[in-house]
């Protein structure tokens, strides 16, 4: 059997797979834990794993940077080690990867009508892909093109330096310094926080008046049990709000720049997935030809950069298909 894990800071999903003789994969069992209430992962897997259960090869994604088969995850207490799991799980074939490396993987088996492509005029071809992701933080990863077959690269791509592309941008870099003066990443704006970020951005520069329906982010950081950047996403998506339809426009301009800068550094000719939970939820705003503007203004690569396949991803079990089929090559 194959066991697989999608481990993240909030849940961890792991799945218990049979391969057939025609080496189609079948999903025996799938369970998800909330993973603030274990003090370990060895726990879920005890509570996970049937008796006997006899595992050929196991591979999980891990929300963290993994470093010699062995990550220190994200947001929890929890260190995974690939040799100490190959022991107690009785198979060498164990295998960490990055979350999105694990989602790069999943972008490879996912069908057609999981995908939206953005660019009216892509003109698919072969080499390496460009994944990028937004959701609690930004996520990139390439999937490297060896003639054959793609490969997943790591990457922590999302906390590089932050490179406005106008003075409107500009003038954000300097209000987000005043936040993080050792260092504005593009994670500071393209992840769930950036939505606040860029509303007290606009707000202190007087774009609009504040909205009534989004908490102040004093009352945010008192818990006000609102989630004021679903709020404020969601109120932009449905036009309800000035301040908040410009957080999203800006929100998908910035977006669309790292997504490019990301392809020119892999060579992604093979174009780009975009997965995470912010890009579906502000699909309209993804599909109304802003992104595919953004995304093509590199001055002489804009041929290049304008004919593209860029596919926005709608499943969300991405990353646990990659571990799923991490070994299918086998």
């Amino acid at each position: 059997m194959i066991l697989a894990g999608d481990i993240g800071g909030t849940k961890t999903v792991l799945a218990l797979l049979d391969r057939g003789a025609d080496g189609l994969l079948t999903c025996v069992r799938e369970q998800t834990f909330a993973s603030g209430e274990y003090d370990s992962f060895d726990e879920v897997l005890a509570l996970f794993l049937p008796e006997n259960a006899k595992i050929a090869a196991a591979c999980f994604g891990v929300a963290g940077p993994v470093v010699d088969q062995r990550c220190f995850a994200t947001n929890l207490s929890w260190t995974l080690d690939g040799e100490e799991l190959k022991v107690q799980l009785g198979t060498e074939r164990v295998r960490l990867l990055n979350d999105l490396e694990a989602m790069a993987v999943g972008m490879l088996y996912l069908n057609p009508d999981d995908f939206i492509e953005l660019n009216p005029d892509a003109e698919p071809q072969s080499g390496n892909i460009a994944v990028i992701a937004a959701g609690t933080g930004l996520g990139e990863a390439i999937l490297y093109w060896d003639g054959r077959r793609h490969h997943p690269i790591a990457t922590e791509g999302g906390h590089c330096s932050f490179a406005p592309q106008n003075s409107q941008q500009e003038q954000l870099l300097r209000y987000l310094r005043g936040l993080y003066p050792r260092h504005v990443s593009c994670e500071r704006i393209l992840s769930g926080i950036g939505f606040s970020n860029l509303y007290d951005f606009l707000l202190e520069n007087q774009f609009a008046p504040a909205c009534p329906a989004v908490p102040s982010a004093a009352e945010s950081s008192h818990g006000s049990g609102v989630d004021r950047n679903a709020v404020i996403s969601r109120l932009g998506i449905e036009g309800e709000d000035a301040l908040c339809v410009e957080v999203v426009r800006l929100f998908v301009e910035i977006y669309a720049a790292e997504a490019s800068n990301l392809v020119l550094k892999a060579f992604a000719t093979g174009g780009v997935f975009i997965g995470g939970g912010i890009g579906p939820k502000i699909r309209s705003a993804m599909e109304n030809g802003a992104f595919m503007q953004a995304f093509s203004a590199k001055g002489r690569f804009q041929p290049l950069l304008g004919k593209m396949s860029v596919k926005l991803a709608l499943n969300q079990r991405t990353p646990l298909i990659g571990a799923m089929h991490y070994y299918s090559a086998d």
